[in-house]
């Protein structure tokens, strides 16, 4: 087993393409092609993580939160993240970080949330734009189905909860072999005239190379004819945050103790409670104050996130009820979420959870 095997199933599910222009996730520390001893899971890559992995026998480190965030001038040692990274580096430990991208799929750190919930009829609450392409090709009638059906393997023709998705036109195709030719059908110098169908797919931009490996693979031409192009849709699947309903509508103050139950919340930091049951609720691990505007416009009856300033929590405006459960609280799932990826593909590798609980933040409640 090598480190890039393991990295390739995580970047499979959360593409790093999806990650937000700030992000740093990826391979921080280490060699992809070292072999791997072990996986350790955990939220934070810290220097006690680190050691942690040494005694657990594992040489890779599987963080969501990236330990290198900004760009790092000097190592001496002087802070967190400096004694993390000579620690990393000292015991050849790998650290591969997998944040936004993470945080961008629908059945990523948000769906972990909605499952502690129950949440049901989930969709994405700020579904990214510019996030699909479209292929055009045009492929001879004989060999129509075994090219269709290339594209839909290569992960083409999703639209919703549909796959297999494709629009098909028949129409003739021309074209005239030079010298050195060997076209599959017609002679070169000659002017050949074949039945064609063009053929439409969808597909997430981060699958474009899969997806022209395998129409070159299955299309019978030696020169492939096909057009690719960038469409505002959004994809839903793909963007920040979370929305669904629970199965029965609860009280708002039977919902926060549900809340707090599922989440091990010491506490819950929240907007005044409007009296009317909650039904629809809206979440997003981490920071989310950014959505809450995405919340009201939603419907949303509970907007569960962490790190909600106080001028922040006016955004409510008495339309919804802020819950700000903290930003550990609400990710500590995601532990969970990337053992049991690895676990269901690498079922006889040593994938181990962290024993440490890295949040910094603590609560004196007497």
């Amino acid at each position: 087993m090598k480190i890039a095997d393991i990295i390739a199933l995580l970047e499979s599910i959360a593409p790093p393409s999806l990650q937000e222009s700030y992000d740093n996730a990826g391979l921080l520390t280490g060699d992809a092609g070292w072999s791997c001893t072990g996986a350790l899971c955990t939220l934070d890559a810290t220097e006690e993580v680190i050691f942690e992995a040494v005694q657990r026998g594992c040489n890779l480190v599987v963080a969501h939160h990236p330990i290198i965030f900004g760009g790092l001038k000097k190592i001496t040692g002087r802070n967190y993240v400096e004694k993390t990274i000579i620690t990393a580096i000292k015991n050849d430990i790998a650290i591969y970080a997998i944040h936004t991208n993470l945080d961008n799929v629908i059945a990523g750190v948000n769906g972990m949330m909605a499952d502690k919930l129950g949440l049901v009829y989930r969709k994405i609450l700020a579904p990214k734009e510019a996030t699909l392409k479209k292929l055009y090709t045009f492929v001879p009638v004989a060999q129509l189905e075994q090219v269709r059906s290339a594209l839909f393997e290569a992960g083409a023709g999703h639209i919703g909860n549909y796959n297999e998705c494709s629009f098909g036109v028949s129409g003739t195709g021309t074209f005239k072999g030079g010298e050195g030719t060997n076209p599959f059908v017609g002679q070169p110098g000659e002017r050949h005239y074949e039945q064609e169908e063009k053929i439409e797919v969808i597909f997430p931009s981060y699958l474009q190379t899969a997806v022209v490996r395998a129409l070159r693979t299955a299309h019978p031409y030696e020169e492939v004819a096909y057009d690719i192009v960038s469409l505002a849709n959004t994809h839903p699947g793909i963007g920040s945050g979370l929305i669904g309903e629970l199965p029965d509508a609860l009280p708002e103050t039977a919902f926060l103790k549900q809340l707090k139950q599922a989440f091990g919340l010491p506490l819950i930091r929240h907007t005044a409670l409007r009296g009317r049951p909650v039904k629809k609720v809206a979440l997003c691990g981490g920071a989310g104050s950014f959505l809450v505007s995405k919340a009201l416009a939603a419907g949303a009856d509970v907007y569960i996130t962490g790190d909600m300033k106080y001028h922040e929590f006016f955004d409510a405006n008495g339309r919804l009820v802020i819950a700000d459960i903290g930003h550990f609280e609400s990710e500590q799932f995601t532990i969970d979420l990337l053992a049991g990826i690895l676990h269901e593909k690498f079922p006889t590798f040593a994938v181990l959870k962290t024993a440490l609980k890295t949040n910094p933040v603590h609560y004196f409640v007497d």
